[in-house]
């Protein structure tokens, strides 16, 4: 069930590539989110009545389930759009060790020197 998973993949798209480097260093700085992916892609929209297409940048964070909800909240305080995309998906499956990394970066809020 999506209930359990511990690991989830939650995504948000941006107009600029240094607006979603901005984003991403905030939370993964904050510790909301263990890392996160910067990709360009071509997008086709519905925009101000009509249909409108072009670059945008889609940034995927990592984050434990129990962190989800803060994360989504504060991606949306930084985000320059009033009504952004933000949505998650549980990742069904992980290693132990990797899972145990993502909720250790994302739910103690401790500063983490060892990456390992």
């Amino acid at each position: 069930m999506a209930s359990e998973s511990r690991v989830w993949a939650m995504t948000t798209t941006l107009p600029t590539e240094q607006d979603a480097r901005s984003i991403a260093e905030s939370v993964v700085g904050e510790c909301l989110a263990a890392g996160a992916e910067i990709v360009e892609q071509d997008s086709v929209f519905w925009h101000l009545g009509k249909v409108g297409a072009g670059p945008e940048w889609r940034l995927t964070f990592r984050v434990a389930a129990a962190g989800r909800d803060r994360l989504a909240e504060r991606i949306a305080e930084l985000h320059p759009w009033s009504r952004p995309e933000i949505s998650a998906t549980p990742v069904p499956w992980t290693i132990e060790k990797y899972a145990q990394w993502v909720e250790s970066h994302t739910v103690s809020q401790e500063y983490h020197r060892d990456d390992g």
